[in-house]
């Protein structure tokens, strides 16, 4: 294998405008024996802290731009991150030069325990001053700004009062930092609010906008009403595909992520869905090279 904050396109950096794919463990022997041609990779920044598998990381970077998405910083969380997770998150960054940097606008820690969770919290003022805070730190920490991922939920909190697009758009103007946009998450969290997508994408930062996600999601089963599951267990849906449509028409073109955690295929199959999302990408952004970058 060969002073001032304003919102942006925070980071892309090296990471090209093309479609990505999540790396993951089962897969690590099929990229260094293929080489696959794909624009970029992105990591769970807690698998790769140390050992064999940061070893691996560093090199498949000298090959491909890498993005690192954490999900263990907790930044709705009221008690403040972890200096000592954030510190080795920073290391991991000093050694791997990523192009992104990314967590969640979530909360799953206490008391230094991690819950193994992206747990959602009410949109109020108190929930937005613990975020800033705790992205401040971050970014602060990093010498870089980050990236926030806008959740998928189940629930809606009585005494939310901001708007989830609003938030993430104040959470943007006061820290500086940028957005990723998931699409399947926009999809399952309207579907299971009965919001409107398009009017949801329309509301959004779209200038702070880094990356997008694209995944998979499953029905509950059990239940009576509609509940669809961010399970990142199969390919995209066909009207994933419409709203990342719809996106590249309101937002533009970004990097793409195809995300797959659970019941994970062969490498030939995120690739044919990354090549999908490359398609859209192009039809949007026709002057833009999708390769390998070497």
């Amino acid at each position: 294998m060969t002073g001032t904050k304003q919102a942006a396109c925070a980071g892309i950096g090296s990471v090209p405008v093309s479609a990505g794919i999540g790396l993951r463990f089962p897969h690590h022997t099929a990229f260094f024996e293929t080489s696959p041609k794909v624009g970029w990779i992105e990591v769970h920044s807690e698998n790769y802290l140390t050992g064999p598998a940061l070893t691996i990381l560093e090199a498949v970077r000298t090959d491909y731009p890498v993005s690192l998405h954490s999900v263990g910083l907790s930044l709705g969380s009221a008690q403040g991150v972890d200096r000592r997770h954030l510190a080795r998150i920073a290391d991991l960054a000093d050694r791997v030069d990523p192009g992104l940097m990314s967590d969640h606008l979530a909360w799953g820690a206490v008391d230094h325990d991690f819950l193994a969770d992206l747990l959602p919290l009410p949109l109020t003022e108190e929930s937005l001053d613990v975020v800033c805070r705790n992205v401040d730190l971050v970014q602060t920490t990093l010498k870089r700004s980050i990236l926030i991922e806008n959740p998928s939920t189940y629930l809606q909190f009585r005494h939310s009062t901001i708007p989830e697009p609003e938030f993430l758009t104040a959470l943007v103007q006061r820290t500086g930092c940028g957005l990723i946009c998931d699409i399947n998450n926009i999809f399952v969290s309207c579907t299971n609010h009965g919001w409107d997508a398009e009017r949801y994408l329309g509301a959004f930062a779209a200038a702070a906008v880094g990356e997008y996600h694209l995944a998979g999601h499953s029905p509950a089963e059990g239940i009576a009403e509609v509940l669809l599951l961010d399970t990142h267990d199969r390919q995209v849906d066909p009207a994933v595909w419409t709203l990342f449509a719809t996106a590249l028409r309101i937002i533009g073109p970004r990097p793409a992520l195809i995300e797959w955690d659970a019941a994970i295929p062969d490498l030939s199959v995120l690739l044919h869905e990354a090549a999908i999302a490359d398609h859209y990408l192009m039809r949007h952004n026709p002057g833009a090279r999708h390769a390998h970058a070497a």
